[in-house]
């Protein structure tokens, strides 16, 4: 029986308790689930993160688990008044009176890491004040530290392959949490988020007050508005709530296809409606960057899963992911067939895109092609998305939004493409190479006049070349001693001689079964040990 360090007790009791969870599956009570959710509440921040991120997963955990874990977005126990006043003081370096006309003890809302009080400043200008936890870096370490000794642990003994680290999924999880903890950064992705959706006026994202940001106090716009998930049945009458839906989906491609660079937990507690019937994104403390050739590929993956091309996806998969020793693409092409054959089944309103591109990504990890980290965020955006969008339309249909989206999305990544700077870039490239080619020239054919070019080959495996030569000139060399010996048999077979057998002259005829009985070796090992080269497909 192996037994966990002790400073780990704790964090395996929790471990335990997720497994007992996870194993009642849809049998799962409420209450259970409540109890998992106070649970991780009394464990700190860093594992109310941890259950705020398993409720935006109902690809993975059962509905009851959802529906308590949400709790944890928003619904946090929160620190004191007291506290919060101090931090603020603190950080502003100015009473709190003197820096905002009115600030609400009460929080709006407490989360994991903070909470959120409205305020209003000197001018009257409402605002959000966002305060971080009193302790909370410290308390982040440390558990980060106990759950990274924990996937390591798990990763050797728990019987699992190295398809599947937890150590990497704990690794990447840190990174998100620790990131979450500078909200200077959050600022900053704020103006920039805010910047990029400027050409969609149905998405509000709030202004941060620059002199009124730390790292650990945001101030920002006030957005007065609703949950989308708690919009009464009167609101839904006076709001286009589908027109709505496909705006926030294309607001999300273009963040993820053009800009790359989108609000990566989209889940229900950070999108509003506003008073003025638009939609508000909330906390961008988690957001995702991709690179052009991603961009391309995820695009490529997007529309091969929007039209259903199953061939089209898997090859995209394969393209963007790592192959490991175990890798089996035959396998996974098969898997991601069915799988989409699946989705065919469903009607076009029923198909949950970010699920989908979920169950790609695990596929493509279980059979040996470990997906990049960004495949897994955008797949969990789009979860959260197609919940947010159907919240404000419940029969939009956002596969078909997608799609006729994605013609759009083309022109302006090509727009994009010849941009000044791309262009001057391309140009400065091009200048280079002709400054280059010319002496480059001079000395190819330098060394060419002088018998002086050398071809560099690089082997995959030297030994078995060289093994394979010295084969192919052992053969050459036992070839040549038999001829000559069938030859040297035929000139002694014209002189006469007393020692005959089987009437034959004696010497001529050993000759040649020494001939034959090499040759007939030779041929049996050609035909026994030469492996025939695998015809690739």
């Amino acid at each position: 029986m192996l037994s966990l360090p002790a400073k780990l007790s704790r964090h395996a009791s929790v471990a335990t308790l997720l497994l007992k969870h996870w194993r009642a599956g849809e049998n799962a009570s409420s209450a259970d689930a409540e109890r998992l959710a106070c649970d991780l509440e009394q464990l700190g921040p860093t594992f109310v993160k941890l259950g705020q991120l398993m409720s935006s997963r109902p690809d993975l955990i059962p509905p009851a688990y959802v529906t308590a874990l949400q709790r944890l977005q928003d619904r946090v126990q929160p620190f004191s008044f007291a506290d919060v006043e101090s931090i603020v003081q603190s950080e502003l370096g100015v009473r709190l009176s003197k820096a905002f006309g009115l600030f609400e003890a009460e929080p709006l809302a407490a989360a994991s890491l903070g909470q959120v009080h409205r305020a209003a400043l000197r001018d009257g200008r409402l605002v959000a004040v966002k305060v971080q936890r009193p302790g909370v870096e410290q308390r982040v370490s440390d558990d980060l530290e106990t759950l990274g000794e924990l996937a390591a642990f798990l990763d050797k003994h728990a019987g699992v392959d190295g398809r599947v680290s937890f150590s990497e999924m704990m690794a990447e999880f840190g990174r998100a949490i620790v990131s979450e903890l500078d909200y200077r950064r959050e600022a900053d992705h704020l103006r920039t988020l805010k910047r990029h959706l400027a050409q969609f006026p149905e998405i509000v994202v709030p202004e941060p007050v620059t002199n009124y940001v730390t790292a650990h106090v945001l101030t920002m716009d006030y957005v007065l508005g609703t949950k989308v998930t708690k919009l009464s049945a009167l609101t839904r009458l006076d709001v286009d709530g589908e027109e709505l839906g496909r705006a926030l989906i294309r607001a999300y491609l273009h963040q993820v296809i053009v800009e790359g660079f989108f609000h990566a937990d989209p889940h229900p507690g950070n999108v509003f409606l506003t008073d003025d019937h638009r939609i508000a994104l909330l906390d961008l403390g988690m957001v995702g960057q991709l690179s052009p050739r991603l961009q391309e590929q995820l695009l490529a993956l997007l529309i091969a899963v929007a039209d259903r091309r199953p061939d089209e996806a898997a090859e995209v998969i394969i393209d963007i992911g790592q192959r490991q020793e175990t890798a089996d693409e035959g396998a996974l092409r098969h898997g991601v067939t069915e799988l989409i054959a699946h989705f065919q089944n469903a009607s076009l309103a029923d198909m949950e895109v970010g699920r989908m591109v979920l169950e790609l990504n695990r596929l493509s990890a279980a059979h040996g092609v470990k997906p990049p980290s960004e495949l897994t965020m955008l797949g969990k955006t789009l979860l959260n998305l197609d919940q947010v969008a159907r919240a404000l339309a419940p029969r939009l249909d956002v596969n078909s939004t997608m799609r006729e989206h994605i013609v759009s999305l083309m022109r302006q990544r090509m727009i994009k493409s010849v941009s000044p700077g791309s262009v001057l870039s391309a140009v400065l490239d091009a200048k280079h190479f002709a400054e280059r080619l010319p002496g480059r020239v001079n000395r190819l054919l330098d060394s060419l006049a002088g018998n002086e070019l050398k071809l560099k080959v690089e082997l995959i495996d030297e030994g078995a070349v060289i093994e394979g030569l010295q084969k192919v000139a052992n053969r050459i060399a036992l070839g040549l001693v038999l001829a000559a010996l069938i030859v040297a048999a035929a000139m002694i077979m014209r002189v006469p001689t007393s020692f005959t057998l089987f009437g034959y002259p004696g010497l001529a005829t050993i000759l040649f079964v020494i001939a034959a009985s090499g040759g007939a070796m030779l041929v049996l090992q050609i035909v026994l040990h030469d492996r025939v080269p695998r015809r690739r497909t």
